[in-house]
């Protein structure tokens, strides 16, 4: 089993919200020189920079686990990882036919820079990020898992789009065995219970990425260990 330093929840230059400093290369650098050896990139509801950030990730010795950040219907952000970029990209593709048609306004939101490994803009999202998609919790949940990734809700204890906060519960009958949890606020035990608990930066700035202080225990450092061990829950907890 190794004992791995990770970030599981960070957005680049494509999202809107996102700095447009957070290049795939410069997230990747300032990862490792932060002393991390796993990070997830879930940029909003698009997974277009993730294939620079796998050049980036392996340039720098780290593990890069596919990611997303989801946004409901009922405006809950929900973390889909997968365990790999053409299989988030293939998610990404399906997703944007639930997404508003709502054009970006860059000076408004936010540039949408989707970016190669050199850091050169190679096109820009036209369509804006951050809208909610007209899918529903339980949808999404359960077309994440067919698509082979896991649904994990995002920072549930935190802001508007955290899922305590908007439903007021853990619906128990989507059957979560991992949850994203804000360490700098308070959050009842009974919703963790049982699932695996995620902290992460969920970082739009570089100097918001996390330090060397989180873990995450694996047997190989891969991103099918990673769902595996997601998959399994925390029963003891």
């Amino acid at each position: 089993m190794e004992r791995l330093y990770c970030d599981l929840h960070m957005h680049s230059c494509l999202s809107p919200c996102g700095s447009d400093d957070m290049t795939p290369a410069n997230l990747c650098g300032m990862a490792a020189l932060k002393g991390l050896q796993m990070i997830a990139l879930t940029d909003h509801n698009t997974a277009r920079n993730l294939p620079a950030a796998k050049i980036c990730c392996d340039a720098y010795g780290l593990t890069l686990i596919p990611g997303m950040e989801i946004t409901t219907k009922e405006e809950v952000h929900l973390l889909g990882y997968f365990e790999t970029v053409e299989a988030a990209l293939q998610f990404s593709d399906f997703l944007k036919g639930h997404m508003p048609k709502q054009k970006n306004r860059p000076k408004f939101f936010g540039n949408q820079f989707v970016m190669d490994e050199d850091d050169n803009v190679i096109d820009e999202e036209e369509t804006l990020l951050i809208g909610a998609s007209d899918l529903r919790l339980s949808e999404l949940t359960g077309l994440i898992r067919e698509a082979g990734g896991v649904p994990v809700p995002a920072h549930i204890n935190r802001g508007s789009n955290g899922l305590l906060i908007n439903l007021g519960m853990m619906p128990e009958d989507l059957h979560f065995t991992a949850v994203e949890v804000w360490r700098a606020l308070p959050c009842a035990h009974s919703p963790q219970a049982g699932k695996v608990v995620l902290h992460s930066s969920d970082a739009h700035y570089l100097g918001d990425i996390l330090e060397a202080e989180v873990t995450f225990d694996l047997p190989e450092r891969t991103p099918r260990a990673f769902l595996e061990r997601l998959r399994a829950g925390n029963p003891g907890s």
